[in-house]
């Protein structure tokens, strides 16, 4: 049986920055806290076409490999093509409602083609693009504060607040 969710959110970040985190897939096991590999498998100017993931999904590992589409800066797309799931189909959609502010919407679809305990699939259906999509928008920030630190320039030497005894 296949699920379908959406889950949206308002990052303060501009839209290419989100896109570019969304399609940095190497840095994924970095952030998100299920993907434990990804590795991409064919890339065509700089561009994966097609990613191996691996998820720690707490009672057995998963395997799957997506393929993706893009639209750059708006959407990524995917669809899987192998692996230990039936189906998944997905997408993010960015758009851009300021200069450093987007409205992120990310939809997929899940046909696992395993088993799992009822209350164990109810918590992964209904927590796991949430918290997908909420590490996704924590990377992003962070990314932006990291380039607004690196980019602030150093106050003169000799200037600032210092305590005098």
């Amino acid at each position: 049986m296949a699920t379908e969710q959406e889950y949206s959110v308002t990052i303060e970040a501009p839209q290419q920055l989100c896109f570019e985190v969304i399609t940095d897939f190497e840095s994924y096991p970095n952030w998100n806290s299920n993907i434990t590999s990804a590795t991409i498998e064919a890339s065509e100017r700089g561009r994966a076409l097609r990613v191996a993931f691996e998820i720690d999904a707490r009672v057995k590992t998963i395997r799957y490999a997506l393929d993706y589409e893009y639209e750059k800066p708006k959407a990524l797309s995917w669809e899987s093509v192998a692996g230990d799931v039936n189906s998944i189909t997905g997408s993010y959609r960015f758009e851009k409602l300021s200069r450093t502010r987007t409205e992120v919407r990310c939809r997929q679809k899940i046909d696992l083609g395993f088993w799992l305990p009822g209350a164990i699939r109810r918590l992964a259906e209904n927590t796991a693009l949430k918290q997908s999509v909420g590490e996704f928008k924590a990377e992003v920030e962070r990314r932006r504060a990291a380039k607004k630190t690196r980019s602030a320039k150093p106050e003169p030497a000799g200037t600032g607040n210092r305590r005098q005894s």
